[in-house]
């Protein structure tokens, strides 16, 4: 038994030191900015520079139209297999799965081709289309985190009694997914938001090939021409990405458990 705890935390002790050195690194090299002595001056260039702040508000923007975007798809599906086409499941939970064996690189260029401005569907000769390609796109990386998300919080509830209790009292299938599933699978919902968010933060291929203002594209260009502040801004966007690891944690202890039958 002893043995086996030495070794258990000899392999946590190594893991952890992989993940925090770099980090630790990094974050004392972003503090170096100012010769001989620590301090904060690449954080106050960074947070003060106005492509960081147009960036990173556009970014937030496309990800709450990608978050928006998803569930709407998402919930009604989801549910929907559940509960009349349980056969195809399978068949959804490939074709969910597919992003993740794509590249995105791919999905650009086909935009490219299929909405450029000699096709029948110009998208990209305008700015909105191509924020709204852009938040399909997003969507679709997110597809396989959002889908599975939703998928395990269906599971925790008896989906069929809820549904034949709603339609007894006369709603509809839009009420019964507002105003029924939907609270109940909330805490689920918003895994996977905040999954897709830190997802669109980061993302660079689909921003730069469309050419949008976006962060990813931006921490690239930062990190290509400076020395401090790239450290600066992975620091921050590590802190944004594992403050939303946080929340969907947080937010899990709130799940609903699984001793209501599941259907």
């Amino acid at each position: 038994m002893k043995t086996s705890r030495f070794w258990a935390w000899l392999v946590f002790a190594v893991g952890a030191a992989y993940f925090f050195i770099p980090l630790i690194a990094t974050f004392e090299f972003s503090l170096r900015m100012r010769r001989g002595e620590y301090s904060f001056d690449a954080y106050r260039v960074v947070l003060g520079d106005s492509r960081f702040q147009e960036t990173f508000g556009y970014s937030v923007t496309v990800a709450v139209f990608t978050i928006l975007l998803g569930v709407f798809l998402v919930v009604p599906t989801a549910y929907w297999i559940r509960l009349r086409m349980p056969h195809l499941r399978p068949i959804v939970e490939f074709i969910t799965l597919l992003p993740l064996v794509i590249p995105a690189i791919v999905i650009v260029f086909g935009y490219i081709r299929m909405y450029g401005s000699n096709s029948p569907l110009p998208f990209l000769g305008s700015a909105r289309g191509t924020d709204a390609l852009l938040v399909i796109g997003y969507a679709t990386l997110a597809l396989p985190y959002m889908y599975r998300a939703v998928d395990t919080g269906l599971r925790t509830i008896d989906v069929r009694t809820l549904t034949e209790a709603a339609q007894i009292l006369g709603a509809g299938w839009a009420t019964i997914i507002a105003r029924v599933i939907l609270p109940n699978v909330l805490i689920a919902v918003l895994s996977g938001a905040f999954l897709t968010f830190a997802i669109v933060i980061g993302e660079f291929t689909l921003a730069s090939l469309l050419n949008r203002p976006a962060f990813g594209p931006y921490l690239q260009n930062i990190g290509a021409n400076r020395a401090y502040e790239p450290a600066a801004l992975a620091v921050i966007a590590f802190a944004i990405t594992w403050g939303c690891m946080s929340v969907i944690q947080i937010l899990a202890r709130f799940a609903p458990k699984s001793a209501n039958r599941p259907n």
